[in-house]
């Protein structure tokens, strides 16, 4: 134990390292943390901690500590490493959605990495329901994107109002005739998928999803949205059953993931923005 340090059983505070900024209590999403009389941080009412951390990592000193995450433990921000708006603008607005993609599968290390990355999307909260399903056997894609083409077939035949305005039959025939127009020959789906009771699991997982579908780029990777895959793994019950998700988990979202056939050279426009200013 270090001399001088205050503990409780949640939050630490290194009182020979600490400055009595408040920043640490500034930046307390929950606002827990206040500053005593003897001008050192405490934080009240443990319970309402969402453990994200904000003090741990915006102490300029390292002097606080939480029982789930010590300063020696986080990485560093390297400014160094950090895009500025030019390049943030010109990968964002670079950036394309991949329906063509090379038979070459993505090494397993590169897919970890990239739902490492993925994790640290925001969540409501901080509570971090997203969980992960990825269908990194080729073959299975395939299996998969054929259960999908049977709820299609079920939706012509049986909700034929719905499945009109989706051109339902045309993805049958497509595939029918020999052409993945499900899961455009990708290699890989990753799926994201959560607790159904929870409420912030939807968001949280088109949230995480994105930030994958970004990470896959700057990593020379390509992605799309599965939309078919994801609406028949949340809503049709042999899809579902292949999948084998947890009890009580439902699909938010799912991304084909592949290395891309073919390089884009240009930026295509895009609408201007609507946007009312008050």
């Amino acid at each position: 134990m270090w001399k001088g340090v205050e503990t409780v059983s949640l939050f630490t505070v290194d009182q020979s390292k600490c400055k009595k900024d408040g920043i640490c209590a500034s930046e307390c999403p929950v606002k827990i943390i206040r500053m005593g009389e003897d001008g050192f941080p405490a934080m009240l009412a443990e319970d309402f901690c969402i453990n994200c951390s904000h003090c741990v990592s915006v102490c300029p000193q390292g002097a606080v500590t939480l029982k789930t995450m010590k300063p020696e433990d986080l990485v560093a921000i390297k400014e160094s490493l950090l895009p500025g708006p030019d390049q943030v603008a010109h990968f964002l607005s670079s950036r394309r959605s991949i329906r063509s993609y090379k038979s070459k599968p993505v090494d397993h290390e590169i897919l970890e990495k990239l739902i490492g990355t993925a994790g640290y999307a925001p969540s409501g909260h901080n509570v971090q329901p997203v969980e992960w399903l990825v269908v990194e056997n080729t073959d299975k894609v395939r299996s998969l994107s054929g259960i999908v083409v049977d709820w299609m077939r079920y939706m012509v035949k049986e909700k034929p109002e719905m499945a009109g305005p989706l051109h339902l039959d045309l993805v049958v025939a497509r595939w029918e005739a020999g052409e993945d127009a499900i899961c455009r020959e990708a290699p890989h789906v990753v799926v994201a998928h959560g607790l159904k009771k929870n409420p912030m699991s939807p968001a949280a997982c088109t949230i995480a999803l994105t930030y994958l579908e970004l990470a896959a780029y700057s990593m020379g990777l390509g992605a799309c949205w599965a939309g078919y895959f994801g609406i028949a793994a949340s809503v049709f019950p042999p899809m579902v059953q292949a999948l084998g998700l947890p009890e009580g988990h439902q699909v938010f979202g799912a991304m084909m993931l592949g290395y891309p056939k073919f390089k884009y050279h240009r930026i295509p426009l895009r609408k201007k923005p609507v946007v009312t200013w008050k």
